[in-house]
């Protein structure tokens, strides 16, 4: 789902940059109110889970790949503006130290993973899950159906994005400028593989480390709902247990090479000629400019399995340091002031 350069008008991309400058400050004032220093260590630890798992590339029957977000459990566990900031953090390494998502396209990859799912898996876990503890069978399942949904809600939205572009963005002749697929078929396409397969899979990966927290970090989740969404969140007992877990993440990633073919809609110019034929103009134009400083998680020249497995490690353990050393950052900027306890 992460949109790369190419692929939106900037009609489109500049109105998610209107939507998104106003909620990435919203959710700053937002979490002032609640957020103390020692909260910092706990905003970067979700945001280090939510890039990790992203890296675990999961093939489809089709050829093409794709992969959880993690939006559903960082936003329980965070609450939802709190978790706007964490993946907000993450799409943008992934833009500038991966090429990962489009530099025009952050905005929009925001509003799709780091907006529309953290908030909607929020409510829905709360409604599913009201009234019950928050360790009970009832509380992990309305984790897993709050991840199902919200992905499916995303992907969804995302495909709309991709559907619109050739209604409103092409040539005198009618030949697509940007994203060339039409809504008959983007929205179908990423709905079915989402409400299929990464859906599932979203859902069972937020209910096990709901269940997980429930059981080794019970004090990681709260007795009750807040009224609002103030975040209230508390501090882990023990949180080196869980950057272990972040640190074997790491050392797995290599198993998300397994999956050679490239997510929908995020084709490089040369695959989408050869799906449709040709290639739109202004997304040859935009195609790759700014590749980031270790392109496609991997290191230039080291092209074997063996060096290829290395990067991507090297990769992930670059992006969870970059990721929660920001994430930590902005936290520490939010509760500035505050005293610490």
């Amino acid at each position: 789902m992460h949109i790369p350069d190419g692929y939106l008008s900037p009609g489109t991309y500049v109105s998610f940059y209107a939507v998104m400058i106003p909620l990435w400050y919203k959710a700053t004032k937002v979490l002032k109110n609640a957020f103390k220093a020692k909260h910092a260590s706990y905003l970067a630890l979700c945001a280090a889970f939510t890039f990790v798992v992203q890296m675990f590339n999961i093939p489809t029957p089709g050829g093409s790949s794709g992969h959880i977000v993690g939006g559903a459990i960082a936003a329980i566990l965070l609450g939802p503006w709190a978790a706007l900031l964490a993946i907000s953090v993450v799409m943008i390494i992934q833009a500038l130290l991966f090429g990962d998502g489009g530099i025009t396209a952050i905005a929009a990859n925001c509003f799709n993973m780091a907006v529309v799912m953290p908030f909607s898996a929020y409510y829905v876990y709360k409604i599913v899950g009201s009234g019950s503890e928050p360790s009970s069978p009832r509380r992990i399942f309305a984790a897993g159906v709050a991840g199902y949904l919200s992905l499916n809600l995303a992907a969804v939205l995302t495909a709309v994005e991709f559907g619109i572009q050739p209604l409103i963005a092409h040539s005198p002749d009618g030949t697509p400028l940007y994203a060339p697929y039409p809504l008959s078929v983007a929205v179908p396409v990423m709905a079915a593989e989402h409400l299929l397969l990464f859906g599932v899979i979203e859902a069972v990966v937020t209910g096990m480390v709901l269940a997980y927290v429930a059981r080794k970090e019970p004090s990681l989740l709260r007795s009750s709902e807040p009224d609002s969404l103030q975040a209230e969140v508390t501090v882990a007992s023990k949180p080196y247990r869980l950057w272990i877990g972040i640190g074997a993440l790491v050392v797995l990633t290599p198993l998300g090479l397994i999956a050679s073919g490239s997510a929908w809609g995020e084709w490089t110019a040369e695959e989408l000629k050869t799906l449709i034929g040709f290639t739109p103009a202004k997304l040859k134009q935009l195609e790759g400019m700014w590749p980031g400083l270790m392109s496609n998680y991997n290191m230039t020249g080291w092209d074997s399995p063996m060096m290829s497995a290395f990067g991507y490690i090297l990769a992930a353990a670059a992006g969870v340091s970059a990721i929660a050393t920001v994430s930590f950052i902005v936290s520490r900027f939010i509760s500035a002031g505050k005293r610490p306890g």
